[in-house]
């Protein structure tokens, strides 16, 4: 055998390996997740230790509701490199899907201090720390996401803590008045964090201190008081979900043995099973179980539970989501149909704004792109947040590539390289260049499609995501090999 022989056959694996790489990528953008997985599994066969395709194949088993497989992979990507920033936001990723809020927290906060400008670890804290806030009462989850931790003075954080402050305020009177008699009431409610409100006024009371200047520029007396601010809203948010009687009125109640005596306390306990049935992968049971509380909530009267349609709507929307995964396409869009009727009533925009998207991923999934981009469309004046918009541009950019529609697609695949650029996700910004690059070779501007590619490229190598370089790179240069043909 020569050695031009030996050498095309050394060369032979990698490239099955990459094609089987790209393939699953595919497939998970296209979600079919199970042949994504069999394709991942594949591909590691040939390099058992390849950081992506375990990321990549972490990310389909975490859609497909095994999150302790996902766990598995994003642990193993981050074996020979603990810094490897995509690993440690999959890893992040699946113990929140897990309910191990306080871990997620911690490999959050890891990856956002290695990668600051990733607007997805940003998002993590965020969503941990409102998902162990919302465990309050128990000492130790609070205890660890607290203690010595001053981060949310941070740039980064301070996003963080100005979007959780919009979302719990949103409908609520702005200035709240403040009840002397209520501050043993906010105690319990707030429970370790009532230490925290305390050392902050304290911050607040250090007049050297609070005429600093955050990384941001912002004065740091505006930080601690929205932070302030946040945890009396967290306080006041949760005096409606778990209302705390007076004593003096507390014999005069009857007592109730139903299990909707204490609606906020019954949902709770619910909600989370459902949600652990789904992500171990047990679709029926969590089915099963949400519809259980559906006909529960049904038998609540509106004069007891004010919210009793808003609470109706999240069980559609769970009940939709939950059909999702089981297949059931015709009944999800129904109960999805059914969230976004009594979101309409209640004028809840965020409500709306989240059925809109489901009825649209269910199209979406099913290829039936024209309607899926008549809901998203619907949902762009509901949208605030430029994470969600660079999303939402990008899927409906990507419904119009589909449908062969070049110039719509360009079009929302610049508003979503401009939603990116405004949060500095350098992730989003490879997508929407990729997809802008793709329309742009469809429409037959070549020079435009290999710039897009080649700033998606640079984006990739920004990001180390060596399986994203292959792809673009490959793809630029069958567009490069075009150019030519344009001068003759």
């Amino acid at each position: 055998m020569s050695n031009a022989d030996e050498e095309h056959d050394g060369e032979k694996p990698k490239g099955v390996f990459t094609t089987l790489l790209a393939d699953g990528e595919w497939l998970f953008q296209k979600g079919e997740y199970k042949k994504a997985i069999d394709s991942f599994t594949t591909a590691l066969a040939l390099k058992p230790d390849d950081k992506s395709c375990l990321v990549g194949r972490s990310k389909c088993f975490l859609k497909t509701g095994n999150a302790e497989n996902a766990l598995k992979d994003a642990e193993a990507s981050l074996k020979y490199d603990k810094t490897y920033f995509e690993g440690l936001y999959q890893k992040a990723e699946a113990l929140y899907y897990m309910a191990e809020f306080e871990f997620a927290l911690v490999f959050y906060q890891r990856g956002q201090k290695l990668r600051p400008q990733i607007q997805g670890f940003r998002l993590g804290i965020q969503k941990a720390q409102e998902a162990i806030e919302n465990s309050v009462g128990s000492p130790s989850t609070v205890q660890l996401a607290v203690k010595g931790d001053l981060s949310f003075l941070k740039e980064d954080e301070e996003k963080a803590q100005q979007n959780a402050i919009r979302n719990l305020t949103k409908d609520k009177p702005k200035n709240i008045q403040k009840n002397p008699k209520r501050k043993k009431t906010t105690k319990q409610l707030l429970g370790e964090f009532y230490g925290d409100r305390k050392y902050l006024e304290n911050l607040m009371k250090d007049k050297d201190l609070i005429k600093g200047r955050t990384k941001g520029g912002e004065q740091l007396q505006d930080v601690l008081q929205s932070c302030l601010t946040y945890l009396d809203t967290c306080s006041d948010f949760w005096s409606q979900e778990q209302p705390i009687f007076p004593k003096e009125k507390s014999s005069k109640l009857k007592p109730h043995h139903s299990s909707n005596s204490e609606p906020a306390q019954y949902l709770l306990k619910n909600l989370q099973q459902i949600d652990e049935e789904l992500t171990s992968g047990n679709a029926a049971e969590s089915l099963k179980k949400v519809n259980e509380v559906m006909k529960e909530v049904q038998k609540w009267s509106e004069k007891e539970v004010p919210s009793k349609k808003e609470i109706l709507g999240s069980l559609h929307s769970c009940t939709g989501n939950v059909l999702f995964h089981l297949g059931d396409m015709d009944k999800a869009i129904e109960h999805h149909q059914k969230d976004l009727e009594l979101a309409k009533q209640c004028k809840l925009r965020e409500a709306m704004s989240r059925a809109l998207d489901n009825i649209g991923r269910v199209y979406a999934r099913t290829g039936q792109f024209e309607q899926a981009i008549e809901f998203w469309e619907i949902k762009i004046p509901l949208v605030s947040d430029n994470l969600e918009k660079t999303w939402l541009f990008h899927e409906i950019g990507w419904s119009y590539l589909e449908l062969n529609r070049h110039e719509k697609a360009r079009d929302y695949g610049l508003r979503s390289v401009v939603a990116a650029k405004e949060i500095a996700d350098e992730k989003w910004q490879m997508n929407a260049n990729v997809l802008v690059a793709q329309s742009e070779l469809n429409l037959g501007n070549l020079e435009s499609c290999v710039s897009r590619f080649e700033e998606a490229l640079n984006m990739a190598k920004h990001q180390g995501d060596d399986s994203a370089m292959t792809a673009i790179q490959k793809a630029m240069d069958e567009a490069k090999q075009q150019l030519p043909h344009l001068s003759r």
